[in-house]
């Protein structure tokens, strides 16, 4: 993946597992940004997927891969003291992502621009079970539930997870948006777990956020005899080539 010299000594200093010349090289681009916000899509994300696209084509390793997104974390630990906070806007967004390095990583990076840009956000990373997401969901009472980086595997609790939600209908308002990962990758599949928005970046989940209204509630007949579920078949999932 070709790049700006700044993006590929960058790269380069990942997948060799030089901090230092990571370090500088962010130092250098820092100086020279508009922004440290848009350090994030010209130098960490683009990053991060290069990354993941070069260990699904198996041409780097675990240990490779893994060293990298240390780094490149480190790196994001450093770049968010340095975003321009905007005033608080009174909406809130509660953030998990599959259990592993970089999504939490890409997670991470996403809640830093919603922070920045004036949300409340609640960063839960991988590993939280179900019950205890939708406990949060009714305790915080969120307008994003954001879930980040679903890898092919995890799409069935993903899915259990949002038809749980929606049964309880704890939050009625809060609209459910799908995030990078697979979902990146299999075109439509956010729409068979029935998520109600999607963005592939960082950048397009803030502006889809911002933009989005609340979701409108589905309204149950009084004394509605329960419907019993029926048991649903796993969605097809169709990758696009990396």
């Amino acid at each position: 993946m070709p790049g700006t010299p700044l993006q590929d000594q960058y790269t380069a200093g990942l997948l060799g597992g030089d901090r230092v010349a990571c370090r500088n090289v962010f130092r250098q681009a820092l100086t020279s940004a508009p922004g440290a916000v848009d350090l994030y899509d010209s130098l960490l994300w683009p990053a991060t997927e290069h990354i993941e696209a070069l260990y699904r084509a198996h041409r780097i390793n675990a240990a490779t891969e893994q060293m990298a997104t240390r780094i490149n974390r480190s790196i994001a630990d450093q770049l968010q003291p340095h975003l321009q906070q905007q005033p608080p806007n009174g909406r809130s967004v509660l953030i998990t992502c599959a259990d592993h390095e970089p999504e939490e990583l890409g997670a991470q990076m996403t809640g830093d621009r919603f922070e920045a840009a004036g949300w409340r956000v609640h960063f839960l990373g991988g590993g939280v079970p179900i019950d205890e997401i939708l406990g949060l969901v009714g305790q915080l009472r969120p307008d994003i539930l954001l879930v980040f980086g679903t890898r092919p595997q995890g799409i069935p609790q993903i899915r259990a997870m949002i038809d749980l939600i929606r049964d309880v209908d704890a939050t009625p308002t809060m609209n459910i948006m799908i995030s990078g990962g697979v979902f990146n990758r299999a075109e439509g599949l956010w729409t068979e777990i029935n998520a109600d928005l999607f963005a592939p970046t960082a950048h397009e989940a803030l502006r889809i956020a911002t933009e989005a209204p609340p979701r409108t509630p589905q309204p149950r007949p009084m004394n509605a005899p329960k419907k019993r579920r029926r048991r649903r078949r796993q969605p097809v999932v169709t990758e696009s080539p990396a």
